[in-house]
């Protein structure tokens, strides 16, 4: 076995009691609008503290573990966007926090992470299993004050993930909608989609339709509903690497198995057009991971997925944002796969 990459920086400080996340906002978005013939709002993830809406998630389990214990290091597996999220959770309490991260994992998440203050960075495992596996086995042998933190199945990860809801819910009535017809969101291990169907149930809109998107090649989801069980994927070879998750949480499978839930699946170019698309839609970069969710909309599939969609039904886009994307990269997504 290959000895796992690792490096060091001098772990940067940010003053305490910092919150991990914040509210977002709910905006209408006129290009997507007309292009998928109904009402779409962007619930605006990608303006989180660490990018992405793991903020909410890996941010309460944080608070909550710091709670209960006087000095914790913070250990995290990831393709870079849990480990962004842990990372500013972590400072913003005051404490260090350690990234593994799979030899997928590109150079420049590597720079991301220790720019926002990674302790450490570890690189190991062709995958995020074989990444976490390593991290909880070797990494954390010899911890005392180790804290390990699952970047999607965990019900503190649920919970955070579904605050997300209350503010959707009540953004809407400022707005003048008294309910959406549709959440829409990508799935990779599910901690989004598990807190979004929480959310949903607490607050009492339970039969509020659900769709839950992957890419091809990472939809292991897709696959466990096909197959009415749990099912593990022998690999990720989609180029939406945060979705790498070859095995959903057994919470996500059981609220995907619910009626107001539909799974879909996009391909690598819908979901990388996509990003382009809504790069030059709405000024903001996204990754395909997010793509995925976007795909919809610009592919006009709502249709199918969500019964009954009028032109003046609401739909709501979560944009998960995610740090695997640049200029470059939606450039080169261009290149290759052409306009959505």
């Amino acid at each position: 076995m290959a000895a796992p990459q690792t490096t060091r920086s001098a772990p940067l400080r940010a003053p305490p009691n910092v919150a991990p996340w914040i509210e977002t906002p709910l905006v209408e978005s006129a290009a997507l609008s007309r292009v998928a013939k109904c009402r779409i709002f962007l619930k605006l993830e990608n303006l989180q503290p660490s990018g992405s809406f793991k903020s909410r998630g890996i941010g309460n389990f944080v608070i909550k573990a710091a709670a209960s214990r006087s000095n914790p290091t913070f250990y995290i597996s990831s393709g870079g966007n849990a480990g962004l999220a842990c990372v500013v959770a972590a400072r913003a309490l005051g404490h260090p926090c350690v990234v593994a991260v799979p030899t997928t994992c590109k150079p420049a998440m590597i720079a991301k992470l220790y720019a926002v203050g990674a302790a450490e960075v570890v690189q190991h495992g062709a995958n995020w299993a074989e990444c976490d596996t390593f991290l909880r086995v070797e990494v954390m042998k010899d911890t005392e004050e180790g804290v390990y933190v699952h970047p999607f199945d965990h019900e503190d990860v649920w919970d955070g993930a579904s605050s997300m809801v209350d503010e959707i819910a009540a953004q809407l009535r400022a707005a003048g909608v008294e309910r959406a017809d549709a959440v829409v969101c990508s799935v990779g291990g599910g901690g989004l989609f598990s807190g979004i169907v929480r959310g949903l149930e607490r607050a009492g809109m339970a039969d509020t339709r659900v769709v839950a998107v992957e890419t091809e090649g990472a939809a292991s989801l897709h696959a466990s509903v096909r197959a009415g069980e749990l099912v593990t994927l022998p690999a990720i070879t989609s180029i939406a690497t945060s979705l790498g998750a070859t095995r959903v949480a057994a919470q996500a499978y059981a609220s995907a198995r619910r009626a107001n839930v539909a799974t879909a699946t996009v391909s690598d170019a819908e979901a990388a057009r996509a990003c382009v698309a809504f790069a030059d839609d709405e000024r903001a970069l996204v990754e395909p991971a997010c793509g995925a969710t976007l795909a919809l909309a610009y592919g006009d599939r709502l249709r199918a997925l969500v019964p009954n969609l009028k032109e003046d039904g609401v739909v709501v886009l979560v944009v998960c944002g995610g740090s695997n994307v640049s200029l470059r990269v939606l450039e080169e997504y261009r290149a290759t796969y052409g306009e959505a």
